[in-house]
């Protein structure tokens, strides 16, 4: 009878503790990436699935964030330094609440590196009561292997891999140049065709819906083929 109860206390003892998440993040996989020198705001959503008012404060902030950078996180129009200000941050969600006046502002500093970073919310009533929001980011410097034409310049895209979007940054010498960027497969049929308009420096290519592998995009200025190089697609 001892060793019996002795087993069902040991069976008990190794359950996990469960956890009473009240409020889901709608916002899933959260990438930021960009330039070096480059500024970037995320929306997160966050919803309280619970028929109760609920507060959730900032327990910590976890991960690596380089000495360069600069991370904020604002509840409407109020910003805070989660790294020194946990204290202020806090949400009020009523019940069944979409809450979209959530914001991540990050500076992404001045090396190239990539990392990552969680933020712990937490009910003060109820520790087993939390959440969880991640997110990856990638900090590159396009001037590393840029293209250079006498009508425009071209840095490479990025993030590569890509899996979500993907950024070329550019720059027209000669507004009156025309220019585009061709995106190909691996095995030569086309996917798509942008036109680059020289009021804007940046083009954005949703690969959300691409196959993975690897493609190849392509600029033409005046219809002449200027380079090739490659983007690879991950899921």
């Amino acid at each position: 009878m001892k060793s019996i109860l002795l087993f069902l206390i040991c069976s008990i003892c190794m359950l996990p503790l469960t956890v009473d998440a009240q409020v889901r993040v709608l916002s899933e996989n959260i990438e930021i990436s960009g330039k070096i020198g480059s500024s970037h705001r995320k929306s997160l959503i966050i919803q309280n699935d619970s028929k109760e008012s609920k507060e959730y404060i900032l327990k910590f902030l976890r991960g690596n964030i380089g000495s360069s950078q600069n991370i904020k996180l604002c509840v409407a129009d109020k910003c805070y330094d989660p790294r020194k200000e946990l204290s202020k941050i806090k949400l009020n969600l009523q019940p069944g609440e979409l809450f979209t006046d959530l914001y991540i502002e990050f500076d992404l500093g001045i090396a190239e590196l990539r990392g990552n970073f969680d933020l712990h919310f937490v009910n003060p009533n109820n520790n087993r009561d939390m959440f969880l929001i991640e997110a990856v980011y990638e900090v590159f410097n396009p001037s590393l292997d840029e293209t250079s034409h006498k009508d425009i310049s071209l840095g490479s895209v990025f993030p590569n891999p890509s899996t979500s979007t993907a950024q070329i940054e550019y720059e027209f010498k000669n507004p009156n140049a025309t220019a585009k960027i061709t995106l190909n497969s691996f095995i030569g049929n086309p996917v798509a065709e942008f036109q680059l308009d020289p009021l804007q420096k940046s083009l954005m290519i949703n690969v959300a819906d691409l196959n993975p592998g690897v493609y190849f995009y392509t600029l033409f200025v005046d219809n002449k083929n200027i380079v090739t190089k490659k983007l690879v697609v991950k899921k």
